[in-house]
């Protein structure tokens, strides 16, 4: 299964690492480790998600993030990841 990355998702991730690497040295890329193991699990667990804003929603197992992402047979597409705690309706917004 092939994952890709939405055009949008590597700004997410710049900011948020960013943001985490302010509040202490080496988070930053703490944070980009954990993401990324987060976004390699979907190579097993893709589409095993609750849906939400019609997108399947990973929850990052270290960081209060979410990946949402769609499957095709082949192909897992992440769209947006996005900090769980900004306004549900940014969060609606952003995925439409």
């Amino acid at each position: 299964m092939i994952i890709r990355l939405h055009e949008g998702v590597e700004q997410d991730i710049a900011s948020a690492s960013d943001f985490y690497e302010e509040q202490g040295a080496g988070l930053g890329n703490y944070f980009l480790d954990s993401i990324f193991a987060d976004i390699e699990s979907l190579h097993l667990y893709a589409g095993i998600h609750s849906k939400h804003f019609g997108y399947h929603r990973l929850l990052a197992k270290r960081f209060p993030f979410a990946i949402y992402y769609r499957t095709d047979p082949d192909l897992v597409l992440v769209y947006a990841i996005l900090d769980c705690r900004q306004n549900p309706a940014f969060i609606r917004h952003r995925l439409t």
